[in-house]
């Protein structure tokens, strides 16, 4: 049972920051108003230690959630673990979310199908998954030369990247929530150095989404498959080069076992947003706390996704260091024609379809403000 402090300070939370701060976020979460709060009056005492405590007269609502990352993963699994502490810290344990592991009912890439379809009723996961029915998520999941985690949490937050998001969401019958961000993605282990894009031709290459389209344009061979192979492919030598995910990740997967070279940046994924969703009538049948509830907890685990992953990585990489791992750069001329060559692919695919031109063109606007103020303001 909480203490009637701890009651207190969570009913001052919750109605001054949740209700009001939320609702002038871009992503559009519920309408819920906070009450304004009394007034201060010059002598009175303390408001915090006088507020009265809070008593919740909802019943307690448990939600199954089924996560595309193992709570054990470093980030992108640990933030699946951090929100559900969340909601439930939040809600003062008015509302507790039940994790099941990836796979736990169904393969990561069928979530959005299960909770459309009732099996689950909300998901923690990568849009990626659910880019052939939608192909603009992309854009928020694996976008080469895209945005990094402080500019996806600008452009969802203060832009209009949250909007965007929850629209295209919508359309698939679930309301998302921005609930998480990953960092960096390593280049991918190779099996010999690459010294120029002439040399993908003919290379089988393991790489999702849009960068799997580029690397076909120079020749690559792409080899489709579950994340869960690339290690057991490089290892049998039926890739010849793979990108797996950030380098932490990379450490727990053990691919210093496999002595291979390791490129940087990972141009393919500079960064990436992480989903809540439910189904659209099931979110809409939530009380007005209930959602906000949920919707603080996301705000909170983008904040901490986004300051676990640098030093994570930087573990991992002095790991990989002094496990005698080669760390090799993309040449400039390489990352030129990447880039150059990615460009096309997203112009391509914007050409096709309304939803990745209208995202594209609402992204780009904004990174080229911000970037702008960035190589102004920095030293």
């Amino acid at each position: 049972m909480l203490t009637d402090v701890r009651k207190a300070l969570i009913g001052l939370v919750f109605t001054s920051t949740a209700g009001i701060g939320l609702a002038a976020w871009n992503g559009e979460p519920s309408q819920a108003q906070a009450p304004t709060p009394a007034p201060m009056v010059a002598g009175a005492p303390n408001q915090a230690s006088a507020a009265p405590p809070v008593e919740f007269v909802k019943p307690k609502l448990r939600l199954e959630m089924q996560t595309a990352f193992n709570p054990g993963v470093s980030v992108l699994g640990e933030g699946a673990r951090q929100f559900t502490r969340g909601v439930q810290a939040i809600s003062g344990g008015q509302l507790r979310l039940k994790m099941l592991e990836a796979g736990g009912k169904v393969p990561s890439g069928d979530l959005l199908d299960a909770v459309v379809k009732g099996e689950i009723e909300a998901a923690y996961t990568h849009g990626g998954y659910a880019a052939a029915k939608s192909p603009a998520l992309v854009l928020f999941a694996s976008m080469p030369f895209g945005p990094t985690p402080e500019e996806y949490v600008g452009w969802m937050i203060d832009g209009e990247g949250g909007k965007l998001h929850a629209e295209l969401y919508e359309k698939l019958g679930v309301h998302a929530v921005f609930c998480g961000v990953g960092g960096p993605e390593a280049g991918g282990w190779f099996r010999s150095e690459i010294n120029g894009v002439t040399e993908f031709k003919g290379m089988r290459l393991r790489y999702g989404g849009m960068a799997a389209e580029v690397l076909a344009r120079f020749g690559a061979v792409v080899v489709s498959g579950p994340a869960g192979e690339v290690f057991q492919k490089l290892e049998q030598g039926k890739l010849d080069g793979a990108e797996y995910s950030m380098p932490s990740i990379d450490r727990g997967r053990g691919f210093e076992k496999l002595g291979l070279f390791y490129y940087f940046p990972g141009w393919h994924q500079p960064g990436s947003v992480t989903d809540f969703y439910m189904r659209k009538d099931r979110w809409d049948a939530l009380q007005p706390e209930q959602r906000v509830w949920i919707e603080t907890a996301c705000r909170a685990n983008v904040a901490w996704t986004m300051a676990r992953a640098p030093g994570e990585q930087a573990r991992a990489v002095a790991f990989f260091r002094a496990a005698g791992i080669s760390l090799r750069s993309w040449s400039p001329a390489t990352l030129d024609a990447l880039r150059e060559t990615a460009t096309e692919v997203l112009n391509d695919h914007a050409d096709k379809d309304p939803d990745v031109r209208r995202t594209r063109d609402n992204m780009r606007a904004y990174l080229d403000a911000t970037r702008a103020w960035r190589r102004l303001s920095q030293p």
